[in-house]
């Protein structure tokens, strides 16, 4: 979708079709200058009820007289004319996506300064509108012979008075960047494990590096892990055909000397559970297990379009779990990079397992922060759904940094506790700790674990379980949390 910013008055505007939001008892400046124009055809016709003015609700004419738009899209904005709330404007760009995707026209225009958000600006308005339309084009159909029909429409004008014309393209950008960056990490998260696999990231994660200047890319394969003492990281693909690799993206656009934030992406491009194999039903949606990953190369890719002046480094632990001969047995022991020994006790729970010496490798960074981003437990699913993710860290302003950018995104983190009284339930009688606490607290134990390897730097862990992908009819990666993290990095700056 290709979007333009232009100012002129709406009820001018030659396009195929006028996008308006309207209230029931008032109508804002752009709808009243079409109604005036038209006669006063446009209250007329709102009057009749044939619009639902709850949020959410639209009305297609196909005709407006006296006005030189082909059709005209009503937006419901409310009964009057208080701002709309954000789960109101949700449902509103959720129904203009589902209404652009359907009509058969190649551009339309749409009077974004008449939108209005409780406590929101007009760049904030922007942004959301175009992810949110960014979010709906997208189609992944590279694997079908036959794709289905595609969507007509390919430009959207956003209106906007001149005063306001370069805000409104600060949002633009934003939007465009990371709706951007959001597919990309979809469509990573979708592709078939026989293909995106960690050799492929690898690649990808080169081919990138050679497209911008600031960006260099550093993998390290099996052997150089090995002699770095990475064993807690081996022992996930040591029953895989497919070599494990630690992906280090670095970006370098802010000042000389300043210390990096750190993003590390689970990568485990199929999770089978390995010898502690898991059930057969809904395995195929074990392809989305590197969906931190993804996250992870999708901020890359917004934070390069939009040339963030920052510092940042985009890692990824990169392995396959499978059953083999060769696999890791519950009740090994492997020493970690780090040193401290691990006594496996489920090698369904290897997310922590890669990640933990990707930690210890994050310290030769002197990192100001290390995010790691992580499909890690079903626990989270069941404490928070499928609508937010679970929070999890050892420095409290940087826990706020991303509860607040959470919000600013829509892009909704919760915080759960931390404490010795959860560390202890990884105790082990044969080794440093176990790489479980059982069934008590999954999500928070995992993130206790993790948090022994975190201690030379503030650090978050976002466990994206429940948020990552969709299940059913709508199965797909939903490359979340990447609004959340780009707007954290925003906020950097």
């Amino acid at each position: 979708m290709e979007f333009v910013v232009k100012s002129g008055a709406a009820e001018k505007q030659k396009t195929a079709c006028l996008i308006l939001g309207v209230h029931k008892k008032t109508l804002p400046p752009s709808a009243t200058a079409l109604d005036s124009l038209t006669e006063g055809y446009l209250a007329d016709l709102l009057k009749r009820g044939d619009l639902d003015f709850k949020p959410g609700h639209s009305l297609m004419l196909l005709h407006s007289r006296h006005a030189p738009v082909e059709r005209l899209l009503l937006l419901a904005m409310g009964e009057n004319d208080k701002p709309l709330t954000e789960a109101g404007f949700n449902k509103l760009t959720v129904n203009l996506a589902s209404q652009l995707k359907s009509l058969n026209a190649r551009e339309a225009s749409i009077a974004i300064e008449d939108i209005n958000v409780e406590g929101k600006s007009l760049h904030w308005i922007t942004r959301q509108l175009v992810e949110a339309i960014e979010y709906a084009f997208y189609q992944f159909s590279q694997f079908k012979n036959d794709t289905g029909k595609s969507p007509v429409m390919k430009k959207l004008t956003l209106l906007a008075d001149r005063k306001n014309a370069e805000e409104v393209k600060a949002g633009l950008a934003q939007g465009h960047a990371i709706g951007n960056g959001r597919n990309v990490a979809r469509t990573l998260g979708n592709l078939p494990g026989n293909i995106c696999h960690p050799t492929y990231l690898a690649d990808e994660a080169k081919a990138l590096a050679k497209q911008h200047a600031k960006l260099t890319t550093k993998v390290l394969d099996e052997k150089q892990m090995s002699d770095l003492g990475m064993s807690s990281l081996l022992s996930v693909s040591a029953g895989s055909e497919q070599e494990a690799r630690l992906i280090c993206m670095e970006f370098k656009n802010g000042k000389r000397g300043a210390k990096p934030l750190v993003l590390l992406g689970k990568g485990i491009t199929f999770d089978t559970g390995g010898i502690s194999l898991k059930p057969g039903a809904a395995m195929d949606e074990m392809k989305f297990d590197m969906c931190g990953a993804a996250s992870v190369f999708g901020v890359m890719n917004a934070i390069i379009e939009l040339d963030l002046p920052i510092n940042v480094i985009g890692m990824v632990a990169a392995a396959e779990n499978m059953p083999s001969g060769k696999a890791t047995r519950p009740g090994d022991i492997v020493t970690s990079m780090s040193g401290k020994t691990i006594e496996i006790l489920n090698t369904d729970a290897e997310g922590r397992l890669v990640l933990c010496d990707a930690l210890t490798y994050a310290e030769r960074y002197k990192p100001e922060a290390v995010i790691d981003i992580a499909t890690l437990t079903g626990a989270c699913v069941v404490a928070l759904g499928h609508h937010t993710t679970g929070l999890l860290s050892n420095n409290e302003p940087l826990a706020e940094e991303l509860i607040s950018a959470s919000k600013e995104a829509m892009d909704r983190a919760w915080q759960l506790p931390m404490g010795e009284e959860y560390t202890r339930q990884l105790d082990s009688n044969f080794a440093d700790m176990a790489n479980i606490g059982g069934p008590a607290a999954g999500t928070i134990t995992a993130a206790c674990f993790l948090a022994k390897f975190a201690e030379a730097y503030p650090w978050a862990h976002l466990d994206i379980a429940g948020t990552a992908w969709q299940s059913g009819k709508e199965k797909g990666a939903t490359g979340r949390p990447v609004p959340m993290l780009v707007q954290y990095l925003l906020n950097k700056i």
